[in-house]
């Protein structure tokens, strides 16, 4: 019978082989008796500085009884069964977007017997790839083929964290197959999974072919502007080119930036509402000095990757609690441009599969809401669009254009005053020294300013004048959700299922791909099975 052993800990110069020996004392059998020994899970446990370890789950076969049995050893799962072929639907499936929603949900379908259209107004990878090379070399901008648009959307290029706060059977199915497509296994065993900026393009690539061998067909240079319906429900997509796509499902998995989406639902009066996200900076340090303060050792251990960390606080501003958080945290990465409209400058960070760069980057921001889009005369439900368009401009004056971004040192904006010139970084095309308070509201500055004295109580060294803030980010999710029901689908478009990050019911690359197979599941329970 095969087993889980989990949690064994393993000491960074101790041996491999140990893990074995330590899962047969768990079962109560001898190492003899065990075979086809998997590691399934590693995570590491830096709670106690300077004496790191890994903590490793075990997957083994075991020949005869198996005596022992405590709450670390279960039985391992069985494989899940083959997706349940369903009828064929009369015409094909659209979906809109080829960002991890979009490809997962056509995978889905495509498992059951039901190839789809994917449409996407940027680039493949390939050329996708010149384009965002010109952006961060010389500040040109290409508003349909950058970090955000293009195969594998923003995804594609914020270089892979597959971790999520989300608990769903379906998490496993998408980290294999990135796993299967980036030829990357060891993200199988993984505690925080990592494809890397380098290979995850070429994973993306890869899926789209074997989507294409089975029947989906990829439209690429192909914007929508509108949908054409009757009866109620949806009839055809009409794109930028006078073209129109007849079908009677469409999957909305455009990403968080389909800006030019929630304005066509709000002009038409469709189901679109504002939501709360987060906006900040990109904080960025030394990786030597985020090692020293998460491994309390002076010099990193050569078996231990690069630190990272994650913080988080409820700060009361004005009276009011409002949370303070990491976001999108990049070892070893770099900071890049991520503007999709001319003159309004944001940023991200990704970092290759290695996390080779000597620097470490986070987003460092305030959770806003419709309160604060109204406090400055923002209403309806493109108010938080609007709002976030307003500060995004702001940064770019800022920064003088050209997609620079406004940068000043941490301890300098903590303590309110200009401080020395920027140093060190990794953003290009480049930094200027800049005021970061002529940033955001003053409740939003009050709560970043309060949540860093929180986050230096926490990690002291954080407040440094190594670190930057790089402004701005954003674009941490969508500022509008698209509003679906509980059958999936838009209640007053039927046939029409909002879905993924962009639609505002996923933050991030393995919750947005989770919810396209969703999607895909939802129209596979209509069609019926074959």
């Amino acid at each position: 019978m095969r087993y889980r052993v989990s949690n064994i800990p393993l000491w960074l110069d101790e041996d491999e082989a140990l893990l074995t020996r330590r899962a047969a004392e768990r079962l109560g059998v001898s190492a003899a008796h065990l075979r086809d020994a998997l590691v399934i899970r590693r995570s590491l446990d830096a709670r106690k500085k300077g004496h790191a370890r890994w903590l490793v789950n075990l997957e083994v076969t075991v020949e005869g009884e198996v005596r022992g049995a405590g709450a670390d050893v279960t039985p391992a799962p069985a494989p899940e069964p083959p997706a349940p072929r369903v009828r064929a639907p009369a015409a094909r499936p659209i979906i809109l977007g080829a960002g991890p929603a979009g490809l997962f949900c056509a995978w889905e379908l495509l498992e059951r017997g039901v190839p789809s259209v994917v449409v996407d107004r940027g680039k493949p990878v390939g050329p996708r790839r010149r384009d965002v090379a010109e952006l961060m070399r010389s500040g040109a901008l290409d508003p349909e083929s950058n970090m955000n648009f293009g195969e594998g959307g923003a995804g594609a290029y914020t270089d892979g964290k597959l971790g999520t706060r989300i608990h769903h059977p379906a998490v496993r199915k998408v980290v294999e197959l990135f796993a299967r497509f980036g030829g990357v296994s060891r993200i199988l065993a993984e505690g925080k999974p990592h494809v890397g900026s380098d290979l995850l393009p070429g994973a993306i690539s890869a899926m789209r072919e074997e989507l294409e061998r089975g029947g989906c067909t990829f439209l690429w240079g192909a914007r929508a502007v509108d949908l054409e319906l009757a009866g109620g429900r949806f009839r055809g997509l009409t794109l930028a080119d006078g073209r129109t796509l007849d079908s009677d499902r469409l999957v909305l998995a455009p990403g968080n930036s389909a800006r030019e989406l929630f304005e066509l639902f709000a002009r038409r009066g469709w189901p679109v509402e504002a939501k709360p996200f987060a906006v900040g900076f990109r904080a960025e340090h030394p990786q030597p000095l985020i090692d020293r303060i998460q491994y309390g050792t002076e010099r990193r251990h050569p078996r231990l990757p690069p630190a990272d960390y994650k913080l988080a606080d409820n700060p009361r501003v004005a009276g009011e609690a409002r949370g303070v958080f990491s976001f999108c945290m990049c070892p070893g990465g770099v900071v890049v441009p991520t503007p999709t409209e001319p003159e309004m400058q944001c940023t991200n960070g990704m970092s290759n599969s290695h996390r080779s760069s000597p620097l470490a980057n986070a987003g460092m921001v305030v959770a806003v809401s419709p309160a604060d889009f109204a406090a400055e005369g923002f209403e309806g439900p493109l108010a938080g669009l609007e709002w976030q368009r307003k500060w995004e401009r702001a940064a770019f004056r800022l920064g003088g254009g050209g997609y620079h971004a406004p940068a000043q040192r941490l301890s300098a904006y903590l303590a309110g005053r200009p401080g020395a010139p920027p140093g060190r970084t990794s953003y290009r095309p480049g930094v200027v020294p800049a005021d970061l308070s002529q940033l955001f509201p003053a409740a939003v500055r009050d709560a970043l300013r309060a949540g860093l004295r929180s986050f230096e109580k926490r990690m002291h060294g954080f407040v440094t004048d190594e670190a930057l803030l790089i402004g701005v980010e954003t674009r941490t999710s969508a500022p509008c959700r698209l509003v679906r029901g509980d059958d999936l689908q838009s209640p007053a478009l039927r046939g029409v299922y909002p879905a993924g990050e962009g639609a505002g019911y996923a933050g991030g690359i393995v919750s947005s791909a989770v919810d396209g197979l969703r999607v895909a599941e939802a129209i596979a329970a209509e069609l019926g099975p074959a």
